[in-house]
């Protein structure tokens, strides 16, 4: 099977934006885990802003639970959004920067913000 090239954002010419059922290689799909559960784009945004201790994280977002904020951190740096950095001494104090591919997410945080708050979109 051939494929045209497509000028229209959204569909790109190549061969993995033509499945017919959704796949775990599909870009969009990698994105997509790599932002899932609820919190995961607020803690993104929080490391756009800069590079932040797990304490800072909390003080950021008071209502997240430690259970949540440590699995969706650990999440993330198994995606390879963040990297993790444990400082030595007394407390023990752990730090998340994101990586280069993570800075890469700031951009598609700011599409799904102006296409969720167009209110004239369709539901």
């Amino acid at each position: 099977m051939t494929h045209q090239t497509v000028d229209r954002p959204g569909l790109p010419d190549d061969p993995r934006a033509f499945v017919t059922e959704p796949s775990p290689s599909c870009p969009v799909e990698i994105t997509l885990d790599a932002l899932r559960g609820r919190w995961t784009t607020l803690v993104v945004r929080e490391l756009l802003r800069g590079d932040h201790s797990y304490t800072e994280l909390r003080r950021a977002l008071p209502t997240l639970s430690d259970k949540v904020l440590t699995d969706r951190l650990a999440h993330l740096v198994d995606c390879g959004v963040l990297d993790r950095r444990r400082e030595p001494g007394w407390p023990p104090r752990t730090h998340y920067a994101l990586t280069a591919r993570g800075r890469r997410l700031g951009p598609v945080l700011q599409a799904l913000w102006e296409w969720g708050a167009d209110t004239g979109a369709a539901p």
